[in-house]
């Protein structure tokens, strides 16, 4: 490149030799260690969440770029951001800092051409008079009924996405108003309302295609059908910002066991940190279990999360199971008595199965397969080092990420089985009381559906016929419908429930029964 255009003539590249005293900021940004596939339009999206991106200039043969923002105020923004959490192009790690000069120019340079159409295709879109690719063409200037509504499918999801991260990340390009999360065709998915629908085309652009996490939990946006977002909860899988006094319906409990230390070089704004981050659920390896977590090169210590960082939740080498995994691999069973059938109905208690295996070889283990990672998760904590028959059950995520069905003329002896359309999942229903009622396993059971003529005494022979000791029994005094019944021991009661949940009551009424988080 000659020296004598009016830009970056070779002498920013000279200083890094030495450490280079940081310059003053500028509206202009140097950036260091491109990957020389890079794109215009991937550097361009790294100054897009901070304000707008007024030129860029590319030195490809000097790994290096320069990218000049409206305002030196968003410069000063962006570096800030940056300082703490290395941004990545590529899975590569970028060096930014304020250059020495205060403007690029690049009238008069060659190759400009494309940095130029990346820019333009970008202000055109803040502008909102460009047609997206996939968003309604228009012959107007603003996309006519272009909708605020993003979806969002996240694919390759290893790791929990929680209602949280995505908050964050869209956040990045305007106010978002409403998000609602569900699972459909066995894909996560994602409905968020920004307050405009030029944002809602901003982050698409933006984000459409990238990972959250290294190599994993890819963000496939398009725009909804839908114009606004009807949220009738607020809690973590829906939540509507504007409304901070809705009910919160079906809320999990948050889990709070220790953080997975994150591993790996991160997706979009993730950094590999260890990081002590306000997410739930956050992927539990008990401390018990002493894994020493090596120290993650280039890691910040516990950061309390900021308004814009993700942790990359990676797993730790050395611990077996996948974190965000939903299957559960339970050891410790009592061969003689257990069945599918039994822990489909224990497990269930925390979450809906899909399906239970029972090993062939070795009917001591089973493999659970839960609806979702939380909900493994949950049933992982109440129900690992409870006695189940005599003894101390163990669960742990497994390495397994479904259950396979025996084949065809398979041998199986029923020990394999598939309950994901069960009429008995306790959490099918958004917004059931079910969710609001998950207690840890305790000798006092909460029954309910129980028909007026069945009476204490009815409930009582029950429960002592299936080899239950009774201490005692009261009757809901508002609800007769509903009891608390109290046995002789933690295990009797997960017994019983296993024997008594769903038994015919007659009048076509088939006993409910949980775990109680009172006692009589």
């Amino acid at each position: 490149m000659n020296s004598s255009t009016p830009t970056a003539n070779g002498n920013d590249n000279k200083k890094f030799k030495g450490d280079r005293p940081p310059c003053s900021p500028s509206r202009v940004l140097h950036l260091r260690k491109i990957p020389s596939d890079v794109t215009e339009a991937e550097v361009i999206s790294l100054g897009l969440p901070f304000g707008k991106v007024t030129n860029l200039l590319m030195l490809k043969g000097k790994s290096q770029a320069f990218l000049e923002m409206a305002s030196e105020e968003a410069a000063v923004t962006m570096v800030n951001y940056y300082t703490p959490v290395t941004p990545h192009l590529r899975s590569q790690p970028i060096f930014i800092q304020y250059s020495n000069h205060r403007e690029l120019k690049t009238d008069n340079l060659p190759n400009q051409a494309r940095a130029q159409a990346a820019l333009q295709a970008v202000s055109a879109v803040q502008s909102g008079s460009l047609a997206l690719p996939g968003a309604p063409t228009n012959e107007g200037t603003v996309l006519p009924g272009q909708s605020p509504v993003l979806r969002i499918i996240i694919e390759n999801l290893f790791y929990p996405v929680t209602l949280e991260v995505l908050h964050q990340i869209f956040s990045k390009f305007g106010t978002v108003l409403k998000i609602i999360t569900f699972t459909k065709n066995n894909q996560f998915q994602a409905l968020l309302q920004y307050a405009d629908p030029l944002n809602a085309q901003y982050a698409k652009m933006a984000l459409d295609g990238q990972n959250i996490y290294n190599a994993c939990c890819t963000l496939r946006i398009d725009f909804s059908k839908l114009t606004s977002l009807n949220v009738k909860y607020n809690n973590d899988k829906s939540r509507d910002f504007t409304r901070l006094d809705l009910p919160s319906g079906d809320g999990h409990p948050s889990l709070e066991p220790p953080m997975a230390a994150a591993f790996g070089a991160p997706g979009i704004i993730s950094s590999p940190y260890a990081g002590a981050a306000g997410f739930a659920p956050a992927i539990g390896f008990p401390q018990a279990t002493g894994l020493s977590v090596p120290a993650v090169p280039g890691a910040l210590g516990p950061l309390t999360i900021t308004s814009s960082a993700v942790t990359g939740r990676m797993a730790i080498p050395g611990a077996s199971g996948i974190p965000g995994n939903s299957v559960l691999l339970v050891t410790n069973l009592n061969p003689d008595l257990v069945t599918p059938h039994g822990l489909f109905i224990l497990f269930g208690v925390y979450g809906d199965v899909h399906r239970v295996k029972i090993m062939f070889n070795k009917k001591e283990n089973a493999l659970v397969q839960m609806a979702d990672a939380n909900q493994a998760q949950l049933a992982m904590n109440h129900l690992s080092g409870q006695r189940l028959y005599g003894k101390v059950l163990r669960a742990t995520l497994s390495k397994h990420q479904t259950v396979q069905l025996p084949r065809e003329g398979q041998e199986d002896q029923g020990l394999t089985k598939d309950f994901s359309n069960s009429p008995l999942h306790r959490f099918k229903k958004p917004g059931s009381k079910n969710f609001q009622n998950i207690f840890p396993p305790s000798a006092t059971l909460h029954l309910s559906n129980i028909p007026p003529s069945v009476t204490m005494d009815d409930l009582k022979n029950l429960f002592t016929e299936a080899g239950c000791s009774v201490k005692a029994f009261k009757f809901f005094q508002k609800d007769r419908k509903m009891a608390l019944i109290q046995l002789g021991s933690v295990e009797e009661a997960i017994q019983a429930l296993i024997e008594l949940h769903n038994h015919d009551l007659g009048e076509n009424h088939h006993l409910r029964v949980s775990f109680s988080k009172s006692t009589i």
